[in-house]
């Protein structure tokens, strides 16, 4: 693990990088590098909150002429260009693995099917996050993969135990929590929902992005902290956001109401049209 960092993903929120706090709570004791564009105004808090050796600062405006931005509202309140630029910053010190979190995770947890713990199953709080990086790191090296995260709290919704069996899947998305290194480059592409936009492109030219579902991250609510990408959504809504998604993969993506009494728009994918499905030959029957 001398060839892995952690970098968390921040803009405007000095005071408050929660994630940091909660990686140690978690046991990890390895090196954090916190990414800031050169555009975000905290940048001087940053160093003195957490040293100059331990932030970095990249160009926003390079890294977004470099991309599609899938828009032209000329607006740069995304955590896109910070995505792809940490290809680069982990060449530049030197590091080949690495793993690319936001910064509003408030824990990190394992969660392990029961029958009788109801449908969260048992919740038990991470603390050797340092083995488990190494794992993830081990399994994403061996497996091929484009990326692979950790799960989110939303990926257990309906239970962990589906007709009398535990739940066994990955699923072919990956948000949050990137695991990426830089011998496997690719763009995150779109300035909204670029996760989303890129694992289902990405996904259905070959990439393999998935998430392992027994860690989970817990976040703060979507748009509930100032700062960072809240304002662009604010400004542009959810509507936006999930078009854009539609826009990349308009054969496969539409745009839906999402939630229950407090529903908003969202985007709805078809896997069955989005990732393909291919079996390697050594599989065929005589």
């Amino acid at each position: 693990m001398n060839d892995f960092v952690v970098f968390i993903l921040t803009h405007g929120r000095a005071d408050n990088v929660i994630t940091a706090g909660s990686l140690k709570k978690a046991g990890y004791t390895g090196r954090i590098v916190f990414v800031i564009d050169n555009e975000d105004k905290q940048a001087d808090k940053y160093y003195a909150n957490f040293g100059r050796k331990n932030v970095i600062m990249f160009d926003k405006k390079k890294y977004a002429d470099e991309c599609d931005e899938c828009n032209n509202f000329d607006e740069r309140r995304t955590i896109t260009m910070a995505r792809n630029a940490c290809f680069d910053i982990a060449e530049s010190i030197g590091v080949k693995y690495f793993v690319e979190m936001d910064d509003d995770y408030t824990a990190f947890d394992f969660r392990i099917p029961h029958e009788k713990k109801g449908t969260c199953g048992i919740v038990k709080p991470v603390k050797n996050l340092d083995l488990i990086f190494e794992l993830y790191v081990e399994f994403y090296k061996d497996a091929g993969l484009s990326s692979v995260a950790f799960s989110q709290g939303g990926d257990f919704i309906g239970g962990v135990i589906k007709d009398g069996k535990a739940f066994r899947f990955s699923k072919r998305k990956c948000m949050n929590t990137f695991f990426l290194s830089t011998e496997r480059r690719f763009k995150f592409v779109g300035a909204m929902n670029e996760d989303v936009n890129t694992y289902t492109t990405l996904g259905s030219r070959g990439h393999v992005f998935m998430t392992a579902p027994f860690i989970s991250i817990t976040q703060k609510a979507t748009q509930s902290q100032a700062g960072g990408i809240t304002e662009m959504y604010k400004r542009f809504g959810t509507y936006c956001k999930a078009f854009t998604t539609v826009m990349n993969m308009p054969s496969s993506v539409k745009v839906k109401m999402m939630g229950d009494g407090n529903s908003r728009l969202h985007h709805g994918i078809d896997w069955q049209l989005t990732v393909p499905k291919i079996l390697d030959e050594s599989h065929k029957k005589a």
